[in-house]
């Protein structure tokens, strides 16, 4: 058995994609032959995030503590070295299998009340190859007695074979950034990125920049999409990643403090999420799901 489940693979036309059971995880995307996202083995385990989904929250939340509805939580670290809650509940379990075709697969999950989270949230996350590559869509709903909050985001790294993103060109379409500590949690409110080495709303090369900043202020298009480009500046060739008006957080990671070295700065991670980090105990964009309201949201990949 492999050690992410079972292996959905999916194929439309060119594309092909490999879902898993565990973590309902992109591993593998491809289009035309060529790889777009930096995933794993069918014999590994996801590491650093890698095509996950995060919920009930995204990114850190500071101590694992947070105060909701006259109540004191404290939810498991799993981000020891900083002593953070990190990524939500739903990595590293087996999902169920709701629907499946050549081209698409849908798997649920429940989250039953725990120590930190006292709640019953039901998701079921749909991964679709089309014309227009790969779109993924989220839904939550709380199925308690009780409002509960809810975050989410998805955890993919965008890769151009054989070039690090240093030689790459970016653009990311956010006017704002967050200023964050040491370990990870942002400090106030966001500031504007024009002038400063982290304005990539005109494509420009990374260079020697490092990020794992959250991103905000998107600018979309006349439909509600905001999107982002990786691009190698010889081949023009690349990937987008497009996300709609329910994540109008990005959070982008050059990887320069991943654990293994011989991928740092291979790939660059990219994270739609609808609200910044520790939004839990900020409060910033938390979604409040009142009994039986659900939360839905969408992004997606293409080639360049």
């Amino acid at each position: 058995m492999s050690r992410s489940g079972r292996q959905f693979t999916l194929r439309f036309q060119d594309q092909a994609a490999v879902i898993t059971e565990v973590g309902a995880t992109l591993r593998e995307y491809r289009a035309a032959g060529r790889p777009l996202i930096d995933g794993f083995l069918a014999t590994e385990r996801s590491r650093d995030g890698r095509g996950q989904v995060l919920l009930p929250w995204p990114n850190r939340i500071d101590g694992g503590k947070y105060r909701f509805a006259g109540a004191d939580q404290q939810l498991p670290l799993n981000e020891v070295e900083h002593g953070n809650a990190i990524h939500g509940l739903a990595r590293w379990v087996p999902w169920t299998l709701q629907e499946v075709s050549d081209s698409s697969v849908t798997l649920s999950l429940v989250i039953a009340p725990q120590p930190g989270y006292d709640h019953i949230l039901v998701s079921k996350v749909e991964y679709r190859l089309s014309d227009l590559g790969l779109t993924a869509k989220v839904q939550a709903t709380n199925r308690g007695q009780e409002e509960i909050p809810f975050g989410v985001g998805f955890h993919p790294y965008l890769l151009i074979p054989g070039s690090p993103v240093d030689g790459l060109d970016l653009l990311v379409p956010a006017t704002l950034r967050f200023q964050a500590d040491a370990r990870g949690i942002p400090l106030g409110d966001p500031v504007v990125v024009a002038g400063s080495e982290f304005d990539f709303t005109a494509r420009r090369r990374i260079g020697r920049v490092q990020l794992d900043t959250t991103f905000t202020g998107l600018v979309r298009s006349e439909a509600g999409m905001a999107e982002v480009r990786l691009t190698d500046r010889t081949s023009q060739r690349g990937v987008r990643l497009w996300c709609d008006q329910s994540l109008p957080y990005l959070q982008v990671f050059t990887g320069d403090t991943l654990a293994d070295p011989t991928v740092r700065r291979r790939s660059l991670a990219v994270e739609p999420m609808s609200c910044p980090p520790n939004a839990f105990r900020s409060g910033r964009d938390l979604v409040i799901l009142e009994p039986g309201a659900s939360y839905s949201a969408s992004w997606g990949l293409a080639a360049i």
